[in-house]
């Protein structure tokens, strides 16, 4: 019991000797004013699954769940591998470069080739939901973004 009090003494002691000194702490700057958040995305993409393909080494298959808000546009972006879609919900045109502008609707199938700048922009009055399933090189990025093209003349 004796060492109990001991240490609390001791406590008490130091906790006092500390307290002038924390009080000669100025006290914190304010903090600058927050800079305003960027927009939310329209496309959401969850990825379910990756893993390294046995059968071709150095790649791997991404299975994901994209969503894009109704209204909504995809920034212009390329992916490193093929990508190939199943639509779950909703109807939006796919404007792949080189290509016919896209209409597609729940149940429709497609594949994007490697390195083809695309935009999807949803053109329903619900959320576009997408089930994809991308074959890309093992560690490169899912999506990059890609310039806009050049203006028509």
């Amino acid at each position: 019991m004796r060492r109990l009090f001991a240490a609390v003494a001791v406590l008490a002691a130091v906790c006092s000797v500390n307290a002038p000194m924390r009080a000669q702490v100025a006290p914190a700057a304010p903090a600058a004013p927050a800079a305003p958040a960027a927009p939310a995305s329209p496309l959401k993409r969850t990825v379910l699954q990756t893993h390294a393909l046995a059968s071709a080494p150095g790649l791997e298959g991404v299975l994901v769940q994209a969503e894009l808000a109704v209204g909504g546009a995809a920034p212009r972006h390329t992916h490193p591998g093929e990508e190939f879609v199943y639509v779950l919900e909703g109807t939006a045109t796919f404007d792949l470069a080189g290509q016919p502008l896209l209409a597609i609707k729940a149940g429709d199938s497609f594949v994007i080739p490697p390195n083809t700048p695309h935009v999807a922009t949803n053109t329903g009055k619900r959320p576009l939901k997408l089930l994809s399933t991308y074959i890309v090189p093992s560690g490169k990025p899912l999506a990059t973004p890609a310039p806009l093209p050049p203006p028509a003349q």
